[in-house]
C-alpha cells in the first residue's frame, strides 16, 4: 500500500521502486501544526530519516561590540601602554531556542550537513585570549572592545516518520543557526579611553 508523503513545495516525492504521488504541504510553520521544536525532539528518536537541508551560504556577519577584560587606569604623570588581559566566548544560538550539541539528535544532523555541504566542521563555541595595549594619557581609563565575526546559516529540517504524526509521514521545519568563526580576520578589537571620573582620580595611588 503506498503511503503519500507531505513533500515541500510542489514536486512529489520518489523513492526507487515506488511511484511518485500527489504531493500534501506540511510545515511546521503554521497554526494548528505541531511546534518546530517538537519536531525536532523527535529527530533520530522517532524518525526513518533525519535530514538537514542548507538553504545556502553561510552569511557573515559582526555581533554587536562589547566590552572584554577589564578597565585599566592611567595614575602616572606619563602616557603609558597599558596591558588588557582579555578572553571572550561566542557561542551558537538558533532560532528554536534548544540546546544543539553535535553528538547526537537534530544537532549531530545539522552538524554532518554543514560539514558535507561546506567543507568545515561546525563550531558551537569558541573562546579568544589576547593581551591588548591600550595607550593611555595621564589620567585617562583604558579599555577594549571586540566585535567578533559570526555566521549564520538557513535551512530546513526534513523528518520522515514510519508513522503518521500529526497526520502526515512526512515534515519540513524551518531552522536558523548562529554561531562562531573562530580564527577570522574579520573580528574587529578596539581600543578605547576616557578621562577618568573625579572619583576614579581619588582612589588612584
Amino acid at each position: 500500500m503506498k503511503r503519500k508523503y507531505a513533500v515541500l513545495c510542489a514536486a512529489a516525492v520518489t523513492a526507487a521502486g515506488t511511484i511518485a504521488v500527489s504531493p500534501t504541504a506540511a510545515y511546521a510553520d503554521h497554526e494548528g501544526t505541531p511546534t518546530i521544536r517538537e519536531l525536532l525532539e523527535l529527530c533520530g528518536v522517532e524518525t526513518d530519516v533525519c535530514e538537514f537541508h542548507p538553504g545556502g551560504e553561510p552569511e557573515l556577519f559582526a555581533a554587536p561590540s562589547r566590552v572584554v577584560g577589564s578597565e585599566v587606569f592611567n595614575c602616572t604623570s606619563g602616557r603609558q601602554d597599558m596591558a588588557v588581559i582579555w578572553s571572550d566566548t561566542t557561542s551558537q544560538s538558533n532560532s528554536v531556542g534548544l540546546t544543539l550539541t553535535t553528538e547526537a539528535g537534530f544537532g549531530e544532523v545539522f552538524s554532518v550537513s554543514y560539514e558535507q555541504s561546506f567543507e568545515h566542521t561546525w563550531t558551537t563555541s569558541h573562546t579568544e585570549t589576547q593581551t591588548t595595549y591600550v595607550n593611555t594619557a595621564p589620567g585617562e581609563v583604558g579599555w577594549v572592545e571586540r566585535q567578533p565575526r559570526m555566521q549564520r546559516v538557513h535551512g530546513t529540517y526534513e523528518l520522515h516518520f514510519p508513522d503518521r504524526e500529526w497526520g502526515h509521514y512526512v515534515w519540513y521545519a524551518p531552522f536558523t543557526v548562529e554561531g562562531p568563526v573562530p580564527g577570522s580576520p574579520d573580528d574587529v578589537v578596539t581600543q578605547n579611553v576616557r578621562p577618568m571620573t573625579d572619583a576614579e582620580r581619588a582612589a588612584c595611588p
